[in-house]
């Protein structure tokens, strides 16, 4: 879409778009209550602002929005459209690979009390591992912040597919 169809939308349907960007309904509100934008980087500098104020509660909200990496069944099911593409990578993995990310996922989301959030895009199963295993060493605030910041790459990449998609 062009920032000039992105206009043209409703409140609400810019909402729902931004929503598959970004699970934030807070962030999506903001976002959308601020339209119109001038231009496509208007629009990206007022999602990464609006990201910037998230609360944690937001915050967990848009992680909510994600399958864990490595979860197959996701994959195939509900966020096939997405997780297919941002982790495709990880459908060729091999099985003590993936193995090892549900087994990792699983004690960091018992750690945590939220699922490992990276930027998959570009990413092997093996380095997302490597990533997971290194991260679940943190402090919890660490983590939220650490997720919170991945969170974005992932809007912002979800946010260039919306823009390109005409």
């Amino acid at each position: 879409m062009n920032i000039n169809a992105i206009n043209d939308l409703t409140t609400g349907e810019l909402r729902a778009r931004l929503l598959g960007c970004c699970s934030g309904s807070a962030w999506a509100e903001r976002v959308a209550l601020s339209a119109p934008f001038s231009t496509t980087e208007d629009l990206r500098e007022c999602c990464v602002t609006e990201w910037r104020r998230a609360t944690e509660e937001e915050i967990l909200e848009a992680f909510s929005g994600h399958p864990q990496i490595g979860d197959m069944n996701a994959l195939r099911d509900k966020y096939a459209s997405t997780a297919s593409v941002e982790q495709g990578q990880v459908i060729d993995a091999a099985e003590v690979v993936l193995l090892a990310l549900r087994q990792q996922n699983q004690v960091y989301l018992e750690k945590f009390g939220f699922i490992f959030i990276i930027c998959a895009t570009g990413k092997s199963a093996s380095e997302m591992l490597a990533l997971l295993e290194e991260r679940i060493n943190n402090r919890p605030d660490e983590e939220l912040a650490n997720g919170a910041i991945e969170q974005g790459k992932i809007m912002n990449l979800r946010l260039s597919i919306l823009l390109e998609d005409d």
